[in-house]
Order: structure tokens, then C-alpha cells, then sequence
């Protein structure tokens, strides 16, 4: 069976490579995704964070050359999530798009409140990249 899916894009006035150098790297995450505003710590071949999903496993994706910053949410439950995370070249700037599928478990209020809060942070870092928030990128 097939979910709902919805993209969250953001185009950034900064290098590709630059947005891809800053938000690939998982210890500035809390300064923008705000969901892991606790912060991440490294645990061998993943990071553990603290937030509203509760404590949770979070394997990312090697660095590479493609902008692609995918990761995987492990519950305490067990829940697995798949996260589809892209920085594309655009001109001058970039992309950042967020690829969200709606869990079977999920109802639509809560899955627009997944889109809204993925929107406020790619908000949040096209703020800081661009200088306009308050941490350097």
C-alpha cells in the first residue's frame, strides 16, 4: 500500500554546496530543526536525539556529492520512518526539499502539522544561511 506524500521545498540564496555543508552536518540541526532542539549526540553508526517523538535512532545517509541528506527515525516503539532530505543546485542558490509520507496511523490534521512544522524549519534554515537569523552559518 502506497501513503500520502507531500514536498516541502525552500529555495535558499547560498551555494548548493554551502547549504549542503551546514545542514548535512547533524550537530546544526538544533539550531533549525526544531524538533531536535535538544540536540544530537553520536552513538557509533547513528545519533540518539530527544524531542517530541520521544528518544529516538537517527541513521543518516553518508556525506556525498549529490545533496542528498536522507535519514532514518527509529522509535523507542520501534517505528521506522524513511526521511527523504534534498539539497539541488538552483542558479546561484539551492533547493532544500523535504519528501513527507503520511503513516497509515496518521490522520490529516496531524499530517498538515507534519508539513507546517517541516516548512517552519527549512524556513528556519534558509534564515540562517541567508544571514537573516540569529547563528552564523
Amino acid at each position: 500500500m502506497t501513503m500520502n506524500v507531500r514536498t516541502v521545498e525552500v529555495v535558499i540564496e547560498r551555494d548548493a554546496g554551502a547549504v549542503y555543508a551546514y545542514a548535512s552536518r547533524p550537530e546544526t540541526m538544533p539550531l533549525w530543526a526544531s524538533g531536535l532542539a535538544s540536540g544530537l549526540q553520536p552513538a557509533g553508526d547513528h545519533w540518539i536525539a530527544s524531542g517530541p517523538l520521544g528518544t529516538v535512532r537517527i541513521f543518516f545517509t553518508p556525506a556525498n556529492d549529490l545533496g542528498v541528506m536522507d535519514h532514518t527515525v527509529v522509535e523507542e516503539t520501534g517505528v521506522t520512518t524513511y526521511n527523504a532530505f534534498r539539497v539541488t543546485p538552483n542558479g546561484s542558490g539551492a533547493v532544500v526539499v523535504f519528501t513527507l509520507l503520511q503513516q497509515a496511523d496518521t490522520s490529516e490534521d496531524s499530517f498538515a502539522r507534519d508539513i507546517a512544522w517541516v516548512r517552519k524549519d527549512l524556513t528556519r534554515l534558509k534564515a540562517l544561511l541567508e544571514g537573516k537569523g540569529d547563528a552564523a552559518a
